[in-house]
């Protein structure tokens, strides 16, 4: 991984999230559903004639998933990466508030309903709105599939994503993931109608561990229809560590046959990929 001249990767990299985020205006409800809240129509399983490289032919709305140039996820390769310390801290202000947690058949999701805070990403600030589980990872790196993803979701207030992402391994339990257990099995229960979704009272998502102030930046999508391009991904380098119990929780809570909803890697396509690492008495870390 190369240090690139600190100005001109400056420069290319807002550059380029200029060009991705132009014309993606999108509301806040929007946001929240910006994802198909249907999953219905698409599938992981290859050979059904819905799996992940049938997606761009199923509904005209989701073409960017079979042509986009910008898709996710990615593997995160170290040979592509470039260590760029003037990215910044990641800067989060997040604060407990209302939240629900729903099931929507090919994942678990859990969306706050007051103000749960924002992150600061170079100055901009994209609200929370909410998180969702993807097992197993759907990032890689270095070729290497984790057991466990979790996506949380912010919006800008110029109609912008940016989406966190940490990964985790089999060991000790998430403490986020301890605390919504009995729930997620609540709204997983089958044959049980109306517990698609459940009240959780005040949820802090602070709770919510990073464990490392190094990340990877890169220009992506949604990794569900429609594949939206134009998000803001970071992606926590530290592996955290997560339960065999609260990875089966989440898998048994969701609709048959998605109880692996990862989409394959997408190509990078000549993107850059940006390795945050904080500087070190002075110098690169």
């Amino acid at each position: 991984m190369g240090v690139p001249s600190i100005r001109s990767s400056f420069f290319v990299f807002f550059a380029l999230v200029f060009v991705a985020l132009h014309g993606l205006l999108v509301t806040p409800s929007a946001a929240s559903e910006s994802e198909v809240a249907d999953e219905t129509p698409f599938t992981y399983i290859e050979g059904t004639g819905k799996g992940p490289k049938e997606w761009g032919r199923i509904d005209p709305r989701w073409r960017e998933c079979g042509t986009g140039k910008l898709q996710s996820p990615i593997d995160l390769l170290d040979e592509r990466v470039q260590v760029f310390p003037n990215l910044g801290k990641l800067k989060r202000d997040y604060k407990p508030a209302p939240a629900t947690v729903r099931n929507r058949g090919h994942d678990i999701t859990v969306m706050w309903k007051g103000d749960a805070g924002k992150i600061n990403i170079n100055g901009t600030y994209y609200k929370l709105l909410q998180c969702h589980w993807h097992s197993p990872s759907e990032h890689t790196f270095n070729g290497s599939r984790y057991d466990l993803e979790l996506h949380v979701i912010h919006l800008s207030s110029h109609g912008e994503i940016a989406v966190i992402g940490i990964v985790y391994t089999y060991g000790r339990p998430d403490p986020f993931l301890t605390k919504l257990l009995e729930h997620i099995r609540a709204v997983g229960k089958k044959g049980v109608v109306g517990k698609k979704e459940r009240d959780l009272g005040i949820i802090n998502p602070g709770i919510i561990k990073f464990g490392s102030r190094k990340y990877f930046r890169y220009i992506g999508s949604l990794t569900v229809p429609p594949c939206t391009e134009g998000i803001v991904w970071t992606i926590v380098r530290k592996v955290r560590t997560v339960s065999r119990e609260q990875v089966r929780a989440l898998r048994e809570a969701v609709h048959d046959g998605y109880e692996s909803n990862a989409r394959p890697t997408q190509q990078l396509d000549g993107r850059a990929v940006w390795l945050y690492t904080p500087r070190v008495d002075g110098g690169a870390a």
